[in-house]
């Protein structure tokens, strides 16, 4: 097992991303400590782990919610060996000349400062762990617009040169940093911030699932595990000189332009080559 008796804390893991991540952990023999605010929730994702899963109620714009919890784990286990720093939500839905402060505040506490405030805190009981590590969620929309409302984007991208930094000042302790950018996958990210009701929910995940696979030259829509297993990677001796980086997971959504993959859709010379084509016919 990859992760044997090491002390492993993931945010967001009442759901999605989070649950597979801590799920995965547990089952490569981690010492899981699982947080979120939803506690059904996170009480589910322990039910559904074969390993050790220690669930905390985690606020994670509350500073002091993220130190209790590293500092917990950290107590009951000796020190932390990894860390990803995944909670998160769609963030306020406006546009840039109609967001109000406080929604642009909430997003980036919620998405940018709780995973600076996750590594802060957790890296006193890093230091001196071989191979400890961390991992930061970022997203496809930090690549550009497009993929997401503009808060989330800013908030996504500053996540990756918050990586870049934090990778260069713990350079020092031998802690390595690094994020994950996934992007449509399929978890209620999506239903949560467009506020699908309940009974809706497994149909909204249904049409997403089926709008992505359609999206990327990868036929198929995205999955939680997906996610996971990079996260895993990023944290095992495997890429142990792996630092300071960063890791898509989108199926390919990013690569180009669709016509640059989809032999359906004419490539931007494909007029030309038509218009040619019919003027040497007609001479």
């Amino acid at each position: 097992m990859r992760f044997h008796n090491k002390t492993v804390v993931v945010t967001g893991a009442a759901s999605g991303i989070g649950r597979a991540t801590a799920i995965l952990f547990a089952a490569e023999g981690a010492k899981v400590y699982a947080a979120d605010i939803d506690e059904a929730g996170l009480a589910a994702t322990a039910a559904e782990s074969n390993g050790e899963v220690h669930t905390v109620r985690c606020d994670v714009t509350v500073c002091e919610d993220i130190k209790a919890l590293m500092d917990r784990a950290a107590a009951e286990t000796g020190g932390i060996d990894a860390v990803f720093n995944n909670a998160g939500a769609g963030g306020d839905m406006a546009k840039i000349d109609e967001i109000e402060p406080e929604g642009w505040d909430r997003t980036m506490h919620l998405l940018l400062r709780s995973v600076a405030f996750g590594i802060r805190y957790a890296v006193p009981h890093m230091i001196g762990r071989a191979g400890a590590a961390i991992v930061n969620t970022s997203s496809v929309a930090a690549v550009g617009p497009g993929y997401s409302p503009n808060a989330y984007a800013v908030a996504k991208a500053g996540v990756l040169h918050l990586t870049k930094t934090s990778a260069a000042d713990l350079a020092r302790h031998q802690i390595r940093v690094n994020a994950v950018q996934p992007g449509f996958i399929n978890t209620n990210i999506f239903t949560t911030s467009l506020d699908v009701p309940p009974e809706l929910e497994a149909q909204a995940k249904g049409a997403i699932a089926m709008m992505s696979q359609a999206a990327q030259p990868v036929a198929r829509g995205g999955q939680p595990r997906d996610i996971a297993e990079a996260v895993l990677y990023l944290c095992s001796e495997a890429a142990s000189f792996v630092n300071g980086t960063s890791i898509i997971v989108d199926g390919g959504l990013t690569i180009g332009p669709r016509h640059s993959w989809d032999p359906e859709v004419p490539d931007l010379f494909e007029a030309l080559r038509q218009m040619k084509a019919a003027a040497e016919a007609a001479g």
